[in-house]
């Protein structure tokens, strides 16, 4: 299951797993963000290169404009794929307290 929501304090909030037959919902999700973007990941149980792509097609189009995407809350996990992929030398990190 998975689910992608903003709250008031305009972060992403982004829950479950998101692979590819959930990365459409996520990328119009993120299609209706502007700016400065901050994606909670405390929840994100797994991202596939699919959802990666959400991730990367989201980031360019903000750099294109002036905006940014950052991922926060990244736990160990998210993180080893994050830095497996080399994801994060695209897209600032910060990953959850321990």
């Amino acid at each position: 299951m998975f689910s992608i929501e903003a709250n008031a304090e305009g972060k992403v909030i982004l829950t479950g797993r998101l692979d590819a037959s959930q990365s459409p919902t996520a990328q119009a999700a993120f299609d209706n963000c502007q700016g400065l973007v901050a994606a909670d990941c405390t929840h994100l149980e797994y991202i596939s290169s699919a959802g990666l792509g959400v991730l990367l097609k989201t980031q360019k189009r903000l750099m294109a404009s002036g905006g940014k995407l950052r991922l926060v809350g990244v736990t160990r996990h998210i993180k080893d794929i994050f830095q497996y992929s080399g994801f994060d030398l695209i897209v600032e990190i910060e990953a959850l307290a321990e």
